[in-house]
């Protein structure tokens, strides 16, 4: 499909041909030759490498026939005259190419080396070995299967495998794969592949890490991709200074729906989110049982009662009054609730943001084709097959993130590790915040918070999805500063909201 990039000039992902072009480009208009961008890269790896290794380990460098297996030729040699113990396994899987035959000349003769030939008896690897795969490679056409095959999975084997700047027997896109590199940690050239963004391929990629090899900085603007990731440098361009002047009619009056009967800290949370996120006013539409709580508990807010003791099943009389509505967290899904999301959905003027159960809600009564433009919807996984059908990866979930955004003319946050925002402009944008403690209930229901804060203040849509996700995971992060994956709690990103906006604007 057709998209229009967004104003906030993120870091481009770019599929395995695309980064073929971009090296071209480079070797065309730096200029450089193939062979020195091959150097550059390879000192970049082994430079990365040397500190996380002891130079008493002996490294086995396994080569495939390629311009991957050429660095991984170059890799060992810069190893080798740092006094490291190396030896190089050449599979011989086809013709190699011309810089591979070069970087091949290039080694010291005195440096071991063995051919792999299919049908070989198998290399012996232990677990304590430490491997350099470099064997295929992003430009990898189609599945490992085989002898070579049964190679990595030999390799696999090792627990201290470095894949250069992808494991082999990944593809660079999502899709189907047969044996693979379990890499213990990757290093990939100048931008992430977008496999990487995926939980499928956790296990193979271990931790990774992306470094440039400088490549020719044009490429990039002029090369359209739908794909981005989030960096820190892209929020603070959009992240609004304000006026010393500036008083709480300014940032607009946001309205929370959320709560019902043992849920109640939803709301809680989310509205403290909010409070958090720069709106000037908030006003808390709660059930009954949930007003003196709300009260006591969030004195900057406002409160509304529903007429319901323990549910909530009315539209705030004076909606038109507010700058945005978000709705949700906590609110159960019992018959009469489902009736208030309808008659909320229909007919929305205000920009609204549903999560939870709202998307609940909306999913049982097939209310998608009724949502307002400019809804945000915040689903996790589940809450979205539910809203879109069921899915077996989290590719096809983006392939259907990215059609029903454009469809419904709504944005989509789909929450996970690398949470990906898909806009109905057809742009997938990828979060770079955010660790596994945030795996925790109340975690989504401070993100629905920090949205209606941003989205009241008159951020667009994109722009709110953008701020808030990287806000939200930053925010977790810093709280790790005084905590650990297994003790943080929602309401510990809450405290370090300001933190995080203070490092937006002023690192």
């Amino acid at each position: 499909m057709s998209y229009i990039p967004c104003k906030v000039e993120t870091m481009k992902i770019f599929t395995a041909k695309q980064i073929q072009e971009w090296d071209q480009y480079t070797i065309e208009n730096e200029p450089i030759s193939s062979l020195e961008l091959m150097e550059r890269a390879s000192k970049i790896f082994a430079n990365w490498l040397i500190p996380q290794l002891d130079n008493q380990n002996e490294i086995t460098v396994v080569c495939g026939p390629g311009n991957n297996g050429g660095d991984g030729l170059a890799v060992a040699r810069h190893l080798y005259n740092s006094d490291f113990s190396i030896k190089i396994i050449s599979c011989q899987i086809g013709s190699p190419s011309e810089d591979h035959i070069l970087q091949w000349k290039k080694l010291p003769a005195d440096i071991s080396t063995e051919s792999l030939v299919e049908g070989d008896p198998l290399p012996e690897f232990q677990e304590e070995n430490i491997l350099i795969d470099a064997i295929f490679g992003s430009g990898l056409s189609r599945p490992v299967t085989g002898y070579w095959g049964k190679l990595i999975e030999a390799m696999n084997l090792s627990k201290n495998i470095y894949a250069i700047d992808i494991p082999s027997g990944i593809f660079s896109e999502p899709k189907p794969h047969k044996a693979a590199v379990k890499a213990r940690h990757t290093l990939s050239f100048q931008v992430p592949k977008l496999s990487f963004l995926f939980p499928e391929y956790e296990s193979f990629l271990g931790k990774w890490t992306v470094k440039s090899i400088g490549l020719h900085s044009d490429y990039p603007k002029n090369t359209p991709t739908p794909y981005r990731y989030l960096q820190q440098s892209d929020i603070k361009t959009i992240l609004n200074d304000r006026s010393q002047f500036a008083h709480k009619g300014h940032f607009g009056h946001g309205l929370l729906y959320a709560g019902s009967q043992g849920m109640l800290g939803a709301a809680l949370l989310s509205s403290r989110a909010a409070l958090r996120s720069g709106l000037g006013l908030l006003t808390i539409h709660a059930t009954r049982e949930a007003y003196s709580i709300l009260q006591a508990q969030v004195p900057e807010a406002m409160v509304n009662t529903d007429p319901q003791e323990h549910i909530i099943t009315a539209i705030h009389p004076n909606s038109d009054s507010f700058q945005a509505i978000a709705a949700g967290p906590g609110l159960g899904q019992s018959p009469a609730t489902q009736e208030f999301i309808q008659k909320l959905i229909q007919g929305q003027k205000k920009p609204l943001i549903l999560d939870a159960d709202a998307l609940n809600c909306v999913a049982k009564n097939n209310l998608q084709t009724q949502l307002p433009p400019g809804t945000i919807l915040t689903p996790h996984p589940g809450e979205f097959d539910r809203l879109f059908g069921k899915h077996s990866t989290h590719h096809e979930r983006m392939e259907t993130a990215t059609n029903q955004a454009s469809e419904l003319k709504c944005t989509i946050i789909l929450k996970g590790a690398h949470t990906l925002i898909a806009t109905p402009q057809g742009e997938l944008i990828f979060n770079s915040t955010g660790n596994p403690g945030m795996a925790t209930g109340g975690t989504g229901d401070t993100l629905t918070g920090i949205l209606l804060g941003l989205r009241t203040q008159g951020y667009s849509p994109t722009e709110t999805a953008i701020l808030g996700v990287y806000i939200h995971g930053l925010a977790a992060d810093l709280a790790l500063e005084k905590s650990a994956f297994e003790s943080l709690l929602a309401g510990d990103i809450i405290r370090y909201l300001g933190k995080a906006f203070q490092a937006i604007r002023y690192e």
